[in-house]
């Protein structure tokens, strides 16, 4: 039987809520993004949320939105 591991109770469930708000401190932006299990989800993909304020994930359909919109990253 396996163990509890509660180290892993921290970590975001990719793909969970197929929406994300991210900040300019998330840049780059990759999915799945740090903190999430990365066991069972797709390679890393980095994705230009810069320049349009949104983008979606060409693996999941997870879609990304700037906080502050398109241009607000710096």
């Amino acid at each position: 039987m396996a163990r509890h591991d509660p180290s892993q109770d921290r970590l975001i469930q990719p793909n969970a809520a197929n929406q994300y708000d991210v900040s300019a401190a998330d840049l780059p932006l990759a999915c799945p993004m740090p903190g999430m299990h990365l066991w069972n989800s797709h390679p890393r993909v980095y994705l230009a949320v810069e320049a349009e304020g949104t983008v979606k994930c060409p693996y999941c359909g997870a879609m990304y939105t700037l906080k502050g919109g398109a241009g607000r990253a710096h």
